[in-house]
């Protein structure tokens, strides 16, 4: 009877550290120039379900836009025009990388831009934080009722 107490408190703790160690929302912000006639790329990793929120403004004299375009993973490119603030959210239909591209070149000055994107996952169509809490419930449980049955005398 040790041995199965001992296996379902194992059995908890990894379902507690996978709660934990999962990322279920991504946030990042970054500020970064892009300099006159060049252009910055900045890149995400996506999988299908994955909800995204891009937001970026530029600074810059005497124009505060910059050319925004982004690169699906099969190639297709999305052309936004020229933004100065912006905002734009998707549900990504297309695993793997997407290059956000900022484009100067058609300006005489450095532009500096503060990005900010957010990722949520996914499961089954679950919020990835939802679906595990529920995943982690249901071993409970299952772990609670097995401890019951097995503490109970013959």
């Amino acid at each position: 009877m040790f041995k199965s107490k001992k296996l379902l408190i194992c059995i908890f703790a990894v379902a507690m550290e996978l709660l934990v160690s999962m990322q279920p929302v991504r946030a990042t912000a970054l500020t970064f120039t892009v300099k006159s006639g060049e252009e910055e790329s900045k890149t995400l990793n996506l999988a299908v379900e994955d909800r995204v929120l891009i937001r970026f403004t530029v600074v810059g004299a005497p124009d505060n836009s910059i050319h925004f375009y982004m690169v699906y993973p099969n190639g297709t490119v999305r052309d936004f025009g020229k933004q100065g603030e912006f905002s734009f959210s998707f549900i990504c239909d297309l695993e793997g990388e997407y290059f956000l591209r900022f484009s100067n070149v058609d300006s005489s000055t450095d532009k500096l831009v503060t990005l900010d994107y957010e990722v949520q996952h996914y499961i089954f169509g679950i919020p990835q934080m939802l679906f595990l809490t529920i995943l982690i419930v249901v071993v409970s449980m299952i772990a609670v009722a097995a401890f019951i049955l097995m503490g109970k005398p013959r």
